[in-house]
């Protein structure tokens, strides 16, 4: 299980812009997935999507990760933001864009 764990840890440190989600960026396999997918292009981020259902390890994997019952997660800078709940609150609220202008990472549209 350590293997799964360092693919893990390793994905989340050397990318700025994590989603571990089910599916891919073009083809969310789950409406939660989608949405995030949708917040992120339409904030127009640069993200690196990880398909959770191409391993059974890494979807349980990712679970023990972060102590989240729930997929998608989302990995700003190494650091484990939430789900799509958390993740539509923030966006809603406009503190997702500030995130990750916080972090040095560019945004397309900023408002």
């Amino acid at each position: 299980m350590s293997g799964i764990n360092d693919f893990i840890a390793n994905e989340v440190k050397s990318n700025d812009v994590v989603l571990f989600m089910k599916g891919t960026p073009q083809f969310p396999q789950c409406g939660f997935s989608g949405q995030v997918v949708q917040m992120l292009d339409y904030i127009g981020v640069d993200y690196k999507g990880i398909n959770v259902l191409a391993d059974a390890d890494l979807r349980q994997g990712i679970k023990d990760y972060s102590n989240w019952p729930t997929i998608p997660q989302l990995y700003i800078k190494g650091e484990f933001i939430g789900g799509c709940d958390i993740v539509r609150e923030m966006f809603q609220a406009g503190e997702l864009q500030s995130h990750f202008e916080d972090h040095g990472i560019a945004v397309k549209g900023a408002a």
